[in-house]
C-alpha cells in the first residue's frame, strides 16, 4: 500500500506539473516504476504487474510519426529479440496524442500518432514486442517524465529506475550502432552491476502533450483564414506544370465537383499538402468542371481550405504563378492529357507525382489511399 500511495502521489504531482509547464520533469534515478494499465495493439490491456517476474523492464516511449522513432524502430525490435529470453521485458509505449500535433509535424512517416495507426506501423517494422497506447490520458508518460520520442526508462528487478535517456548514439543513421546506452544498462543490471551512465539526454521529437491542443487549434484557424484562389488552365500552362522547374515534388490531381470519389478524397489531398509543406512538396489541383461552373469550383475549394502553403509562396512567385488550383478552360481535355499525363484515360479522379525535372514517379486512377500516397511521397522526397 505504501508503494501504491507513493506512486499515486508521484503521478498526481506530475499531472500538476504538466498543467503548469509543457513537459514534466524526468523521473529521478532510484524512483519506483509508476503503475500503468494501457491498451496494446494485441487487443489486451497491459499492466505493470504483468512484468513482475522480469529481471529488467525497459520501457521505450515512442510514436508512429517522429523521424527519430521511425529510424529507431528496427533497433527497438532488435532490442526486444536480443533480451526476450534473458528475463528482460521490452515494452514500447506511444506517449503522443494526435490532437497535440500540427499537420506539418507529420511529414516523415505515412502514419500519425492515433491509436488506430499503431498496429499498421508495428506491422511495417516487424514488431513483435508489446506496443501500448498512453495517448488518451498520457498519465504514464507524465509520471515518467517522457521528454521525447524515443525516450528510454530501464527498471531493475525491484522496479527501481536505473537508466533513463536515449537508446543509443545511432540517431537516424543506418550504419551499425557504435554505442547503445540501453544495451549497456540492461547488461549491467543482469550482471548485478551498477549502470555506469545512468542518465543521458533523450533525443527526438518532443512528446506531443494534450496541453498543445490550443496551439494546434490556432494553427488550424490560421490555415482556414488563408485565401483560396483558382486560375484558368490551358495546354501551355499545363506543360509548365508537368515540366516542374521547381525544387518540389509535385502532386497533380484531376477532379470535378460532380465526382463522388474526387470529393471524398480531396480532404486527404489538402491534408497531405500540409503534412509535407516543409519538405519540398506541392499540391496542384485541376478541375474539369464545365467552364460556366467556375463559381462551384471556387466554392468547393474554399470550403475545403485548399490554400497554398506558406512555404511554397516564393516558389510560385519564381514560376510566375499565383495559385495551386486550376480550372481546365483549354477546350478538348486530350490537350491536358498530352501536356501532363498521356496515360490518363479520362477517368476521375486521377493523380500523379512529378519530381523536379518533370518525371512521373507514381500515378493513381481512382480514389487514393492516404497511407500509400504518403509512402510514395516519402519515397520521392528521399530518392
Amino acid at each position: 500500500m505504501t508503494l501504491l500511495r507513493s506512486v499515486s502521489s508521484l503521478w498526481l504531482a506530475a499531472v500538476v506539473a504538466v498543467s503548469a509547464a509543457d513537459a514534466p520533469k524526468v523521473l529521478p534515478i532510484g524512483s519506483p516504476a509508476p503503475d500503468f494499465s494501457l491498451p496494446g495493439i494485441d487487443g489486451k490491456t497491459h499492466t505493470l504487474a504483468e512484468y513482475s517476474s522480469s529481471k529488467v523492464l525497459a520501457v521505450i516511449f515512442t510514436c508512429n510519426h517522429c523521424p527519430d522513432s521511425v529510424a529507431a524502430a528496427g533497433r527497438t525490435e532488435t532490442l526486444y529479440q536480443t533480451f526476450k529470453d534473458k528475463g528482460v521485458s521490452v515494452v514500447a509505449v506511444n506517449s503522443n496524442n494526435e490532437i497535440g500535433l500540427r499537420p506539418d509535424e507529420l511529414g516523415y512517416s505515412p502514419y500519425g500518432d492515433s491509436e488506430a495507426e499503431m498496429k499498421p506501423f508495428a506491422k511495417d517494422h516487424g514488431w513483435t514486442l508489446p506496443y501500448l497506447y498512453d495517448g488518451a490520458t498520457q498519465g504514464f508518460a507524465i509520471a515518467c517524465g517522457a521528454q521525447s520520442t524515443p525516450h528510454v526508462f530501464v527498471f531493475d528487478a525491484d522496479r527501481k529506475l536505473r537508466y533513463t535517456g536515449r537508446m543509443d548514439d545511432a540517431g537516424r543513421s543506418k550504419a551499425p550502432v557504435e554505442k547503445s546506452y540501453v544495451v549497456d544498462a540492461i547488461n549491467s543490471l543482469l550482471a548485478g552491476q551498477e549502470v555506469k551512465e545512468p542518465v543521458t539526454r533523450s533525443l527526438g521529437c518532443s512528446t506531443k502533450w494534450l496541453t498543445k491542443k490550443d496551439a494546434v487549434a490556432a494553427d488550424q484557424a490560421a490555415w482556414e483564414a488563408r485565401p483560396v484562389t483558382v486560375a484558368d488552365l490551358d495546354a501551355e500552362i499545363a506543360k509548365k506544370l508537368r515540366s516542374n522547374t521547381s525544387k518540389n515534388v509535385r502532386l497533380i490531381n484531376f477532379w470535378s465537383t460532380t465526382c463522388g470519389p474526387c470529393v471524398a478524397e480531396f480532404p486527404t489531398l489538402v491534408d497531405t499538402a500540409r503534412r509535407f509543406e516543409t519538405r519540398g512538396f506541392e499540391f496542384i489541383s485541376v478541375s474539369f468542371d464545365p467552364k460556366e461552373d467556375r463559381s462551384k469550383v471556387e466554392k468547393f475549394l474554399t470550403s475545403r481550405h485548399a490554400a497554398v502553403v506558406k512555404e511554397n509562396e516564393k516558389s510560385l512567385q519564381d514560376e510566375g504563378r499565383t495559385t495551386g488550383n486550376y480550372h481546365w478552360t483549354g477546350g478538348n481535355p486530350d490537350k491536358c492529357a498530352e501536356a501532363i499525363d498521356s496515360e490518363w484515360t479520362g477517368a476521375l479522379p486521377h493523380s500523379i507525382l512529378v519530381t523536379p525535372g518533370g518525371k512521373i514517379v507514381w500515378r493513381q486512377s481512382g480514389e487514393v489511399d492516404a497511407v500509400e500516397l504518403r509512402r510514395q511521397i516519402l519515397k520521392a522526397l528521399e530518392s
